[in-house]
């Protein structure tokens, strides 16, 4: 602190303690009162008494060998018979304060994650990357509309509320702003910056109103927040604000009759893959555009998403049931229709669903899982119409006709992979990421088909073992793309799906075998379970082995420590 200057100059201006007693704007400070009616000090020494040598003299004491009055003392400043060597160690907490270091090796998600899970006062301050023209700092209300504008455009893309608040936290850092608390529920964001601990804090909040499946969309927001936080790139608010309204204007990759059709090769693969053949494939093929065309006229005509499933869910469920009453002995008329429900089964909000509710966002997993169960009902209400209508028509569904053992595993595998090629369409991904999530969808199909048919290992368990190597695969690919992970895993899980088990549950109910019916269903939520699970899992064996780099003293340990004290 320097020296020179009067005692204003030496005092520490805080905004945090403020004198009750100070007088008003405009007003002149009352005249000192001289020297002799100043009260003595308690501490002064008596007249006559001596002070001895080594042994300084009290504050206010009158003495002349004090130290001199003009001089102002810091409540900061150590005594002066402070000795370094022989002071006690620091009061820190009995497991100790971590110190953390964050490079820039480090992906802006494991940054942000790490600080997020950290207790506030832990948090290291914040390093200000994007200046601003101004010199009072960045405009507060702009940055949060920003931020708020970024995680909107995130949690309608489908991504997990956790990665959200961390997209929204290394915004609002980026820009300077410290104390700044994001919140992220399943419509609701919102975000509160305090300046200081004595100034009001600003809170803003903005409502998802709409949510559309745009991967695309959701990489430009991630490549975004990445420059946002690179100290090699300069993005002021302005450029921020363009670049996110271009983000927003884009077209869709891929037209409406492309996603059509992939939802066709979708079903058809799908039929394949659990024993249908050359005819099968292109009756579930039709039947799933068909759905889709009709589950676009109800979403276009405004009504919501619960009938548009059970809309879509019918066309196969009905060509199924046709070929059953052809009579034909060589078609599976079940593949038809578990080929339908494979592009119907909303596993993107159920992954999500199960990742928020395991990484502590109970109040978002609770609206997604609700959302699915909504979803499923939709399906099965759809399906459930068409199987009683066949059964009353005389059709013989026949609810022991499992699908065929493996006994064409080269054709599955080529199958499965795409399947995972036609949903990574309908997820609107990127076209440089459909060859990794193909790819990825194919190893997922060898794990399972190597250990549930050659192993004989419970298919429960040979889907989450496949589902974790999704999860690993998908956020090894993320962080070497610094992106999202959800393009690399969400299509790449869906050979997994159950919709074999939920047909065959579904086929029960409608002939009226609840016992056998609910214990296939079962069999399907345990399943979809297992998937989510899984690549919630694989994710975080990637993050625990490949740690932050940087991260000192086992912060990063610590800072995965969120839901209990110890």
């Amino acid at each position: 602190m320097a020296e020179s200057g009067g005692p204003e100059d030496q005092k520490p201006q805080s905004d945090e303690a403020r004198s009750a007693f100070a007088p008003p704007a405009g007003t002149s400070h009352p005249a000192s009162p001289p020297e002799e009616d100043h009260p003595t000090s308690e501490f002064a020494l008596p007249t006559g008494v001596h002070q001895e040598p080594g042994v300084p003299a009290p504050s206010g004491s009158g003495s002349g060998g004090g130290t001199n009055s003009d001089t102002l003392s810091s409540a900061f400043t150590p005594p002066s018979t402070y000795k370094a060597q022989q002071a006690p160690p620091a009061f820190t907490p009995a497991q100790g304060s971590p110190m953390v270091r964050l490079t820039k090796e480090a992906p802006w998600q494991d940054r942000m994650r790490t600080m997020l899970r950290m207790p506030v006062t832990e948090r290291p301050a914040p390093d200000t990357i994007q200046h601003t023209d101004d010199d009072t700092g960045p405009a507060v209300p702009r940055v949060l509309d920003l931020t708020l504008r970024i995680g909107e455009l995130l949690l309608a893309g489908g991504e997990g509320a956790e990665d959200v608040e961390a997209a929204m936290f290394a915004v609002t850092r980026s820009y300077g702003l410290d104390r700044s608390e994001p919140t992220v529920t399943f419509t609701l964001l919102s975000i509160s910056h305090q300046p200081s601990l004595v100034d009001d804090p600003v809170t803003a909040s903005r409502t998802v109103r709409r949510r559309g499946t745009d991967y695309t969309r959701l990489a430009a927001v991630f490549r975004l927040v990445d420059d946002i936080t690179s100290t090699d790139t300069e993005v002021s608010l302005e450029e921020a604000y363009r670049r996110l309204a271009e983000i927003r204007r884009n077209r869709h990759p891929y037209p409406g009759w492309v996603l059509t059709a992939a939802a066709g090769l979708l079903a058809g693969s799908a039929s394949v893959l659990v024993g249908g053949g050359a005819l099968v494939f292109v009756v579930a093929a039709a039947g799933a555009m068909l759905g889709d065309r009709l589950a676009w006229l109800c979403a276009g005509r405004g009504l919501p998403e619960f009938y548009q499933f059970t809309v879509a869910a019918m066309p196969p469920a009905a060509m199924g049931v046709a070929l059953t009453l052809t009579h034909l002995t060589d078609i599976r008329p079940s593949a038809v229709i578990t080929g339908g429900l494979f592009a119907l089964l909303p596993g993107r909000a159920l992954v999500a669903g199960v990742q928020d509710g395991l990484t502590g966002y109970y109040i978002t997993a609770s609206a997604r899982l609700l959302e699915v169960m909504y979803f499923f009902i939709g399906i099965v209400a759809g399906v459930l119409i068409i199987l009683y209508l066949g059964v009353q028509l005389g059709a013989q569904l026949n609810p022991e006709a499992k699908f065929i053992p493996n006994d064409r595993p080269a054709l599955q595998i080529l199958v499965s992979m795409t399947l995972s090629l036609a949903f990574a369409v309908l997820l609107q991904q990127e076209r440089s990421t459909v060859l990794a999530v193909t790819l990825n969808g194919g190893v997922a199909w060898i794990v399972f088909g190597a250990m549930a048919r050659t192993g004989d290992i419970s298919p429960v368990a040979a889907t989450a073992v496949a589902a974790g190597l999704v999860g690993l695969f998908g956020q090894l690919f993320s962080r070497y793309r610094y992106t999202s992970s959800l393009p690399y895993i969400t299509a790449a899980i869906g050979p997994l799906l159950p919709g074999s088990a939920t047909y065959f549950g579904l086929l029960g109910v409608a002939q009226n075998e609840v016992n056998r019916g609910l214990t296939s269903l079962s069999t399907a939520v345990a399943t979809a379970l297992a998937i989510a699970i899984g690549v919630n899992l694989g994710s975080e064996i990637s993050r625990l082995f490949m740690g932050v780099p940087g991260a000192v003293g086992g912060a990063s340990r610590r800072a995965a420590k969120r839901t209990r004290g110890f």
